[in-house]
């Protein structure tokens, strides 16, 4: 059965996708808004407000929250990203209207008591200090500044610890009231339910949000600087990207393939190179990641001081090949490995809300599994080569790494290892 979906008087759109087969239901809000939405004195209060709305509402307290749902056998949590925050539970299929009632009332009634920002303050310091000492964590918090500066991609979700320090309640409310509006949220179920009953539901709880506007974004720069943090570690740990297509760019599944071929397995160059004939490191993949207006494609790897040179020489190599020879078995592996990853989420609840939501939020739609799958079916060597070419022949890298940075060589020495001679 395809996805059904009702638009409420004030914009908020109620999608659901009835899967009979099972017995449980993954519903929640996504709201197209997060840590890119903030101005730079409030960076950090997406993320902030996400973990205080479990703290309590005009109705329940924190510990009720938790009580009521897992008194059902659910569970219920919350994310928030660059650009979409999502509040989400699963439960038996009989009682997602309770769990659709906590998300309602977690989501406009949080209470944000001075006490509990107190003690939530000291877990997200928490939170921050955790990440830093996390140097896979924190190689990819300084490959975003790397790339986007002062922008608001280039910033932590998390937040600085002194403005988390010094964050107010009248900080958050106003955060919230700029950007929890009903054009731009989407309810979602997914599972054994009822749409005509879960609309109707939705209307009750979230029928009187403000219609507002969509977000007002400015388009970053990519800036291609260099971002690196000496630690006491006994390797590097390393990411090199590049500007690349957004998702509404209909090249986004030409990108997700070159990625795929480029550092998305065992079977890809740069783990066969970089792992499997000379054993530069153990962990080594590349990515695509897509917003709005911009995108990256990168690569990660961590390394030994002694063997850093080879491993960036040999990485630059393998990226600069894409715009070559790109085999027939490559393209269709790359392309059988992402048509994959989306069926598989239609064996999920919680994959496939978390993918329609998210569908319907950036592109007003959700496409059907045939139109995704032609799609990466169009995707031509041709296509992949030419893509490599405007990405890895035509821009700069961007470089962050932490760790041991001995051996580590110039952002300059690497960007020419990407200039076409």
């Amino acid at each position: 059965m395809s996805v059904e979906i009702t638009k409420l008087k004030n914009g908020l759109h109620v999608l659901t996708h009835n899967m009979p087969h099972l017995e449980s239901v993954a519903l929640g809000i996504w709201v197209k808004a997060g840590a890119r939405d903030e101005m730079a004195h409030e960076n950090g209060v997406a993320h902030f407000l996400e973990h205080m709305a479990f703290k309590g509402t005009k109705r329940r307290s924190a510990q009720d929250i938790a009580e009521e749902i897992e008194s059902a056998g659910g569970e219920i949590n919350a994310a928030t990203g660059m650009e979409t925050t999502t509040y989400y539970a699963r439960t038996l299929k009989a009682d997602w209207p309770l769990a659709m009632d906590i998300l309602a009332d977690i989501f406009t009634s949080s209470t944000l008591e001075e006490s509990e920002m107190e003690r939530e303050r000291d877990v997200i310091l928490q939170e921050i200090a955790a990440a830093k000492d996390q140097p896979d964590d924190l190689v990819f918090e300084l490959a975003q500044t790397a790339s986007y500066g002062s922008h608001p991609l280039g910033r932590s979700i998390l937040g600085t610890e002194d403005l988390v320090k010094s964050m107010t309640r009248e900080q958050m409310l106003g955060w919230r009231e700029r950007n929890y509006w009903a054009s731009r949220m989407v309810v979602c179920a997914t599972g054994n339910v009822d749409h005509k009953a879960f609309a109707e539901e939705a209307e009750k709880h979230f029928g009187k949000i403000p219609q507002g506007h969509l977000p007002q974004r400015q388009p970053p720069n990519f800036g291609a600087e260099a971002m690196t943090e000496q630690k006491p570690l006994d390797q590097t740990h390393l990411v090199v990207s590049f500007p690349a297509p957004h998702y509404r760019d209909p090249r986004v599944y030409q990108l997700q393939v070159l990625a795929s071929i480029l550092g998305g397995g065992m079977s890809s160059r740069l783990f066969q190179e970089v792992r499997e004939k000379r054993g530069l490191c153990y962990s080594v993949f590349a990515f695509g990641t897509t917003y709005e207006d911009t995108g990256q494609l990168g690569v990660y790897a961590a390394t030994s001081p002694d063997h850093t040179p080879a491993l960036i020489e040999v990485t630059a190599n393998v990226m600069m090949s894409m715009m070559g020879e790109i085999t027939p078995k490559e393209i269709e592996r790359a392309k059988a490995q992402l048509k994959t990853s989306i069926v598989m989420n239609l064996e999920s609840a919680s994959s496939r809300a978390d993918q329609i939501a998210r569908q319907f939020l950036a592109f007003g739609e959700v496409p059907d599994m045939a139109t995704l799958i032609a799609k990466i079916e169009a995707v031509t060597i041709e296509q992949v080569r030419a893509l490599a070419g405007d990405i890895f022949g035509k821009g700069v890298p961007s470089m962050s790494a932490v760790g041991q940075l001995s051996s580590l060589e110039s952002h300059a020495a690497l960007a020419s290892r990407f200039q076409i001679k």
